[in-house]
């Protein structure tokens, strides 16, 4: 039966690509998981080295495709859903890729919501866990639902016979929380203080204790309400890393970050990344793949390597659309998913390093993937754009609600275009770009399949599922 029910589903799949209506990356696992309910935990359990699991609200598909490289070097035999597609439906299709037969090591993407499930099926040897952003309310409900779900599955997951080995973000307190009275955690975070902002974010989801309820302060800000944080009352204070970027040098086009890991000296050692993907927000997640790389060497025996695993780190291009570059001749056509208030505000941040008159294309879709409520656009600190701008078109589904925050928010609407089709945006977004330029896009999930879709069909790129390295 398991053989039939992996050739109905690889069937669906291949067939979904032929008929142009989609890249096969949900599909399979769909007709897989209607024939075998139990089908993750069934191919999970030949993974020799099992199974690692990662989940964030943001950066956990960048922070995937740089552990993937750093594993792929260090020797493992991969499976992993490359593509993206990060509900159960999407692993279960990762595991029907001809390569998972010969698979020692799983590494899977996971969407906060669909995490525990799937961590009950595959019992994976580690977890990443990166951050908590408010996202998607109509979808996840507030934070504080996601981190007691999260909080149940540890629970459940240290009655296995050797728990999970966790990965955990020491600047973010939700997450410092989770790990509280565990010893099976390997901490990373940012060691740099000079990258900082003056002031948390207006935005900024933790700012109480966990376990008091009282003010949380920083003495150091790294972006949302992640950084060198304690409660203002109780002893809760943000856990020394295991693994830190101890010197951070961002440019607009990408980062040298110093990462220090425990090493054979007392001091430990370090090793340079010098990586294509900009902002502290990828600094962030060079710091957490590392971490990752140290915590499946040791659950694998292995010896880790960390000259491997930067120079593997190094070569990572950037996932599409969290950063990719695509060409159109001498022009540059730049995607920043845009999906919450703390991730816009980290791609403006990054967009501002560039000198000169800024060219954007903001896209916003209130699709399911995308989240019903766009209220969020309304958090977003726009205007430090607004001195900066030469053109800036507008698209998606609720294009005019973003016109509205853009006329309140001080922009000369003289600048601006609306154009609700993806097509006539991109047209018009060109069509303001000079000769050499750069065009950044900021688009909702959805929004960025639709525009990268467009760029598909314009012969700039190819279809994301096939640029995935699965």
């Amino acid at each position: 039966m398991r053989r039939l029910a992996e050739f109905v589903a690889i069937t669906a799949g291949w067939l979904s690509r032929k008929l142009g209506r989609g890249g096969g990356t949900t599909l399979p696992g769909n007709v897989l998981l209607r024939l075998r309910p139990n089908a993750l935990a069934e191919y999970s359990a030949d993974l020799v080295d099992g199974a690692v699991l990662v989940s964030a609200t943001n950066g956990k598909t960048t922070t995937s495709h740089l552990l993937t490289a750093a594993c792929r070097a260090a020797g493992y035999a991969l499976v992993t859903n490359a593509e993206g597609s990060n509900l159960e439906r999407g692993v279960a299709s990762a595991l029907l890729q001809p390569h998972a037969k010969s698979a020692d090591l799983g590494l899977f993407e996971v969407d906060e919501a669909a995490l525990p499930a799937v961590a009950r099926a595959t019992k994976p040897t580690v977890i990443v866990l990166m951050n908590l952003f408010r996202d998607q309310l109509d979808r996840y409900g507030e934070l504080e639902t996601l981190i007691d779900k999260w909080n149940d599955m540890l629970v459940e997951l240290d009655g296995q016979a050797t728990p999970p080995t966790l990965v955990l973000n020491a600047d973010d307190p939700n997450i410092a929380a989770l790990g509280a009275g565990r010893s099976n955690v390997v901490w990373f975070g940012l060691d740099d203080t000079t990258q900082g902002v003056a002031e948390r974010a207006h935005a900024a989801d933790a700012t109480t204790c966990r376990n008091c309820d009282s003010p949380l302060t920083h003495t150091f800000i790294a972006l949302g309400h992640l950084g060198h944080w304690h409660c203002t009352r109780c002893s809760a204070a943000r856990p020394t890393p295991t693994v830190s970027a101890t010197h951070v040098s961002l440019t607009s086009t990408g980062q040298s970050v110093k990462i220090r890991y425990p090493g054979t000296a007392e001091t430990g050692e370090e090793v340079t990344v010098n990586s294509p993907l900009p902002g502290l927000h990828n600094t962030y997640n060079l710091a957490a793949a590392a971490a990752a790389s140290l915590a499946i060497a040791k659950r694998s025996s292995r010896p880790f390597d960390a000259a491997v695993m930067g120079q593997a780190m190094s070569a990572t291009q950037p996932a599409f659309g969290r950063g990719e570059v695509v060409h159109r001749g001498s022009e540059r056509i730049r995607l920043l998913l845009a999906k919450n208030p703390t991730g816009v505000n980290q791609n403006i941040r990054t967009i501002l390093s560039e000198s000169g008159p800024l060219h954007l294309l903001v896209m916003l879709n209130d699709r399911t993937a995308d989240g019903q409520d766009v209220s969020w656009i309304w958090d977003v600190d726009w205007e430090p754009l607004l001195p900066r701008i030469a053109s800036l078109t507008l698209s998606g589904d609720r294009a005019w609600d973003l016109a509205l925050r853009f006329r309140y928010g001080g922009f000369n609407m003289d600048l601006v275009t609306v154009h609700e089709s993806t097509n006539a945006a991109l047209d018009a977004a060109l069509g303001n770009l000079p000769a050499e330029g750069t065009l950044h896009t900021l688009p909702t999930y959805t929004a960025m399949l639709d525009l990268r879709g467009e760029l598909t069909d314009r012969g700039l790129t190819s279809a994301y599922w096939e640029n995935a390295d699965g």
